[in-house]
């Protein structure tokens, strides 16, 4: 597993217990947004397969 990845499962985590256990203030829910586009993001790269973008310079 990629560091992001276990960050990104953190970040929405912690969104998680402080959304359901308290009332959460409306910056919280930014870990939400940032933890699963990192997570989409990091399984879409591991994905791809290198591709050479033209000649080396």
């Amino acid at each position: 597993m990629d560091l992001w990845i276990v960050l990104s499962i953190a970040m929405l985590a912690v969104w998680a217990f402080v959304t359901f256990t308290m009332t959460a203030p409306g910056w919280i829910h930014i870990l939400l947004t940032v933890g699963m586009f990192l997570l989409i993001y990091r399984i879409v790269v591991r994905g791809t397969r290198d591709v050479e973008r033209g000649p080396k310079a």
